[in-house]
């Protein structure tokens, strides 16, 4: 990572989802779907859906904030996911699926928050935020198959984005902002 570079870790239910938005954007350096939050060091996708391992599905996300600031990070982030939902994202249910944003530094935390106040006074949700801001821990990459999913299984990842209810919910809460 070079000296201008930062990490963003967010977790936002099935991590297949939370590539595609960000990846590929300028300044974006890489996205990798894993697993953070948990106990278990380098815990498999199989120990992490079991919801044992205490594990979130995430992203984490390597960028410059000179060309992406962390404040779009955050914006996009919101628009992919229902932060009113305690138990999971859209079929994806278990603590394995629950959203959360992992900050790497107090300034992230701070916007984090600020972010997720303003989320709540927009009126956008008709309940409450819940999102967790949380200290980032060690995060473990995922399997290789899970890397980049939307690009070797296409199909399937639209189906699933479809089928699963995220799309429907984006569109109606964001407009076609996917």
């Amino acid at each position: 990572m070079d000296s201008k570079e930062q990490l963003a870790t967010f977790a936002g239910g099935c991590f297949w989802c939370m590539v595609k938005p960000f990846d590929e954007l300028p300044g974006i350096k890489s996205v990798i779907s894993g697993y953070t939050g948990g106990t278990v060091k380098n815990p498999t996708y199989q120990q992490v859906c079991s919801d044992t391992t205490g594990h979130y599905e995430a992203v984490q996300i390597t960028f410059d904030p000179e060309i992406f600031p962390y404040e779009k990070l955050l914006e996009l982030f919101w628009q992919q996911i229902d932060p009113t939902d305690p138990g999971g994202q859209f079929y994806d249910r278990g603590q394995s699926y629950q959203t959360a944003i992992f900050y790497h530094n107090e300034t992230q935390k701070r916007l984090a928050e600020e972010s997720k106040r303003a989320l709540e006074g927009s009126g956008r949700f008709n309940r409450p935020v819940v999102t967790p801001i949380l200290q980032a821990l060690p995060f473990y990459p995922a399997e290789e198959y899970h890397q980049h999913y939307y690009k070797k299984n296409p199909a399937h990842y639209q189906r699933y984005h479809i089928g699963s209810g995220r799309s429907g919910f984006i569109q109606k809460h964001w407009g076609d902002k996917e």
